[in-house]
């Protein structure tokens, strides 16, 4: 197996070796550089080659399994690697990229970001599903995890059944048992003199061979029971070459659903490798710009169900594509900051290399998302006092002040290259703000945009294998998470620069705030449960003692 990674230059000696055409790389020289993410495979080597995100960079030098770029891609031949347990992270590592680009193309069958070989396209069993090589290898091995033992009886049953005047004795002393949990001991092989042609014994020895094949090949450590004859070496390229035909004729012996299904998948291995029906001698599905894949991984994970969610006639999509031509990556409504009321949390996944940040153009980009999902609530709340929910709340009438509207950026980053369960999202960076008015925390252009970053490996996997019942929770924790994260850092004074305060129950807010209006413009706001809050920046002086002794100090929960 050969790894490489996105963005990454390599000799273009090797990148000529692996690859038959210069499509998945930008030659430069005696370099080349990695322009696409996916699989490829070659008939002619049988070697498998997959070229991974740039996020599988630690730093210039370093990938993060702590091998160099150029020990990863040949990692393969170093039998110290090839046999290390902590390198078991390839084999699962292959088939989440893989099922990640087979689920965007499901996800968005109309879109021409995935690029197919001609054979992935050509050869399959009807028009509507093409497969891979890769696919082929996968089924192998997954309907041998779930059917070996099966395989197992059917052999012993068939074993049984075709002796005739078994000789026990013998049997006994010359054959090894079986021990099965519950302490009895079979005997798969049975000494006995005439015996019947088992007429099944043919298809499990082709379905046993490839397995081999794709054990031996590609270093899968699968424990094959040898309780068939496997066809190896010459033979096994003999068998590739006639294999198809040999299938045909012995196609209406089974009737098992199992069989059946052995039957269909060995037809689709020898498939390949007839003349007439695949032509091509490589076979690849890539994307070059899998920053589109990893948003929409981001999305469905963590936004609302766009499509399903109208508002006013009007599909909650729609706000994904702002009017000024501004695309939002993620967008989800969650319980806001400082009160019990709904608020929209906007987020824009970031597709770097590991340690990298978003640049100025990136946040001002992030800001004016923010002040046009704020214009379209205000837009509403001035259409006959319309709002998105019952619950949304962008502005309080009685203070003019505005709810804050959560920002953040999300990066994709790796610790541990066998952590593919914990999502460990984390704050990363700074916080960065922009405001009209410094020191009005409650104006509608004070905004603030956190930065986090999430385990990649968790994302690629929830991506293609966990259902909707899990991908619900998990939004809802998150959801959650966000929310502290905003709430910590307003909690602390020197980080956000300003401290709260609640009105005293004894003063009329309306009266005070008619009185104080020009001072405490954008720095009050009356939450959903009636408390009258005042956020103070420390560097201001406007605020005097005769107005700060209606307040007492209000902390964020």
């Amino acid at each position: 197996m050969k790894i490489f990674i996105e963005g990454e230059s390599y000799p273009i000696d090797v990148l000529e070796k692996t690859f038959k055409s210069g499509q998945f790389y930008s030659e430069r020289g005696f370099t080349g550089v990695i322009k696409a993410v996916g699989y490829y495979h070659s008939q002619e080597s049988n070697q498998l080659t997959f070229m991974l995100p740039k996020v599988f960079m630690r730093d210039e030098e370093l990938t993060v399994f702590d091998l160099s770029k150029t020990e990863l891609y040949d990692w393969i031949k170093d039998d110290s690697i090839k046999h290390d347990h902590r390198y078991i992270w390839v084999r699962n590592l292959s088939v989440y990229l893989y099922k990640s680009l087979i689920t965007f193309r499901n996800r968005y069958p109309n879109s021409d970001l995935i690029n197919y070989s001609s054979s992935y396209q050509l050869r399959a069993l009807n028009k509507s599903t093409p497969y891979s090589y890769l696919d082929i290898l996968l089924s192998f091995v997954d309907f041998y995890k779930k059917h070996k033992s099966q395989i197992l009886f059917k052999h012993i049953d068939s074993i049984s059944n075709t002796a005739r005047k078994p000789k026990w004795e013998k049997t006994i002393r010359k054959e090894n048992p079986i021990l099965l949990n519950s302490g009895v001991l079979i005997y798969d092989q049975i000494q006995n003199k005439h015996k019947l042609q088992n007429r099944e014994e043919e298809l499990i020895i082709y379905f046993f061979s490839i397995i081999n094949h794709f054990n031996e090949q590609h270093d899968l450590d699968i424990k094959i029971d040898k309780i068939y004859p496997i066809i190896k070496g010459r033979k096994f390229i003999e068998l590739k070459n006639n294999g198809l035909r040999k299938l045909k004729k012995i196609k209406y012996r089974y009737y098992s659903d199992v069989l059946k299904s052995m039957h269909q998948l060995c037809m689709l291995y020898f498939a390949q490798f007839d003349q007439a029906k695949s032509k091509s001698k490589e076979d690849f599905i890539i994307i070059n710009n899998y920053n589109i894949v990893f948003e929409d991984m981001i999305d469905k994970l963590f936004s609302a169900d766009l499509n399903d969610v109208v508002v006013y006639d009007t599909p909650l999509k729609t706000l994904k594509k702002n009017d000024d031509g501004k695309v939002l990556d993620h967008i989800f409504d969650h319980r806001s900051i400082f009160d019990g009321s709904d608020i929209f949390y906007i987020g824009d996944s970031k597709y770097y290399k590991s340690g990298s940040e978003a640049g100025k153009i990136s946040r001002y980009k992030q800001f004016t998302y923010a002040k046009n999902i704020i214009q379209f609530n205000i837009d509403l709340l001035n259409d006959n006092d319309r709002r998105y929910s019952e619950h949304m709340r962008y502005r309080d009438e009685l203070t003019e002040g505005y709810n804050i509207t959560p920002n953040f950026f999300i990066y994709g980053y790796i610790d541990d290259p066998n952590d593919y369960d914990s999502f460990n999202l984390k704050t990363y960076g700074d916080v960065v703000s922009t405001s009209h008015f410094e020191q009005r925390l409650f104006d509608r252009d004070s905004l603030f945009v956190h930065q986090y970053k999430i385990n990649f490996l968790f994302v690629l996997k929830a991506y293609s294998l966990y259902g909707f019942s899990y991908v619900q929770d998990f939004k809802k924790n998150v959801k959650d998470v966000f929310r502290n994260e905003f709430i910590l850092y307003f909690k602390d004074p020197e980080n956000c620069g300003y401290s709260f305060y609640q009105l005293n129950g004894d003063v009329d807010k309306s009266v005070f705030m008619k009185d104080h209006f020009r001072i405490i413009y954008g720095k009050c706001y009356n939450t959903s449960e009636g408390r009258f809050l005042l956020a103070k920046h420390k560097d201001d002086n406007s605020l005097s003692d005769d107005i700060m002794k209606h307040f007492s100090e209000y902390f964020i929960n």
